[in-house]
């Protein structure tokens, strides 16, 4: 049997387009600002994201990261969802390097936080009682809320809250295109409150490497020197930005194939008895279900998926993640959908 491989879609392969863009790519040493390639990503990035500038970064990790790090000193507090990736996934980097210490607010199934309860979280400075809140994180799409979108709106409450208290907002929008396709709007309105934004380009959207970070031209220039002295200087690494130009050019609208697969993959998962999802809350590429305490643990049932080929993740002892990309045709959902109701009925 084939393998079909839905851990995420981090599993994504260049195209051939982009491996061809790679090998003719004009490279500069970018640690001085002169690789054209790195330079036209960037520019291209900051512009559809209505931002002033943008820096390339090895990472969505290390965009998150470096955003804590110029905008936190040691001892701040930073505000972000009890389901946010930063908290979860990204090896406590902000408090253990940029010095901050996480404030948790709840995230609804969507992946929202309540304006209210970002309000009562915020700290002020001035009381050496408290760690005063410099900055407060978003996700969009949600990771560990099935890939859920924030709106504008959405998006709008929590800055004009965030901004009447002194404290800038960062985007992490790792999947932030997915969400543009979703709810069919461009991509900077959905970050016009935010302070600043990373994207992922080696996600959904194919590429071998990277994540742009964009905001105002000061934050980039500052930015610039964290992502130095946490050894994300790249010299000719325009090779990368070539693939990534391409992406942006390329592999955008097609993000509407995954997320159609993603509703026809959740749709025939909550036909599964002992698996539990709404295929209507699925929104992007990525479905999380949970599975009956009578099969056991989501461990025993991945175990199982694993010896029929098809390979899945978990964000928790009783959920099972499945995420689609490029790779995953409507043929992979339905074999998907065969094999899991074949381990399914063989746990019982």
């Amino acid at each position: 049997m084939d393998v079909i491989d839905l851990r995420s879609d981090t599993l994504t392969q260049p195209t051939d387009e982009m491996r061809q863009a790679m090998a003719s790519a004009e490279v500069g040493d970018d640690v001085y600002g002169e690789d054209p390639s790195i330079n036209k990503l960037q520019e291209r990035s900051a512009e559809m994201l209505g931002k002033e500038a943008g820096l390339l970064m090895t990472s969505g990790t290390m965009s998150n990261l470096v955003a804590a790090l110029t905008y936190c000193h040691r001892g701040d507090e930073i505000v972000m969802g009890d389901q946010a990736h930063m908290f979860w996934n990204e090896g406590g980097g902000a408090s253990a390097l940029a010095g901050a210490q996480i404030r948790l607010v709840p995230n609804d199934d969507q992946g929202r936080m309540s304006p209210a309860d970002v309000e009562a979280a915020i700290r002020p400075s001035g009381n050496v009682h408290v760690a005063p809140t410099s900055l407060v994180c978003l996700e969009n799409t949600q990771n560990r809320c099935s890939g859920g979108v924030l709106t504008p709106e959405d998006t709008a409450k929590i800055g004009r809250v965030a901004h009447a208290a002194g404290a800038s907002v960062h985007l992490d929008g790792a999947r932030l295109f997915n969400a543009a396709v979703a709810l069919e709007v461009p991509a900077k309105e959905l970050v016009k409150d935010v302070d600043d934004v990373s994207f992922c380009l080696s996600k959904a959207l194919s590429c071998p490497v990277g994540s742009v970070l964009c905001g105002t031209s000061e934050f980039i220039e500052n930015a610039n020197r964290w992502r130095k002295m946490v050894g994300g200087g790249m010299r000719q690494a325009g090779v990368l930005a070539a693939a990534g130009l391409v992406a942006l050019d390329t592999m955008i609208d097609r993000l509407a194939d995954d997320h159609a697969n993603a509703h026809r993959l959740a749709t025939g998962l909550a036909n599964i008895n002992g698996l539990t999802v709404d295929p209507e809350s699925i929104q992007t590429n990525i479905v999380i279900f949970e599975v009956d305490p009578a099969l056991g643990p989501s461990a025993k049932l991945i175990s199982a998926l694993d010896s029929e080929d098809v390979k899945v993740s978990s964000p928790g002892p009783t959920s099972i993640r499945m995420v689609t990309h490029r790779h995953i045709s409507n043929e992979d959902v339905e074999e998907t959908l065969s094999r899991t109701s074949k381990v399914v009925q063989s746990l019982r």
